[in-house]
């Protein structure tokens, strides 16, 4: 697993960085939703050529396929490189193992997995953080990844 230059593990006894809440993680996400919006089109526009100027026919699973890996590669490039997207640095939140290190691609790929499981299920994995005394969701739990709010040093 790779370290991040920033990263660093708690001392025994220290206090853990909180975790960020529910309104700050679902603006990050909204802000995260645009930038992939703008990503999902852009690939859409260079899929184009390839399928006869058409972006999505029925009786095709490319397409869609193709866009979620799209969507695995932007979350996944953003977590194991800083642990930031820009929606998480723009509300200050990082994705981060339990003690402080970058995620690896197999994390990554658990948690974009479980993150669709929880918007799937009408968001309860989301919703999931307001009731757990940690303030986790099930992505967090499951990838062994946690968001941590960073506050401003003075």
């Amino acid at each position: 697993m790779r370290q991040s230059a920033k990263a660093s593990i708690p001392k025994p006894g220290a206090d853990l960085p909180s975790a960020p809440g529910f309104l700050r993680r679902l603006a990050a996400a909204c802000y995260d939703a645009f930038l992939l919006l703008a990503v999902l089109f852009f690939a859409t526009a260079i899929a184009l050529p390839f399928n006869a100027g058409q972006a999505f026919a029925g009786d095709q699973l490319f397409y869609p396929l193709y866009l979620l890996a799209i969507s695995f590669v932007f979350y996944g490039w953003f977590w194991t490189h800083g642990g930031q997207t820009l929606g998480l640095r723009a509300w200050k939140i990082k994705v981060c193992t339990p003690n402080g290190q970058s995620l690896d691609w197999r994390q990554a790929g658990i948690r974009f997995l479980v993150g669709l499981l929880s918007w799937a299920c009408l968001g309860l994995g989301f919703f999931w953080c307001l009731f757990d005394k940690n303030g986790q969701c099930w992505h967090d739990y499951l990838s062994k990844t946690r968001l941590v709010f960073q506050e401003e040093k003075r």
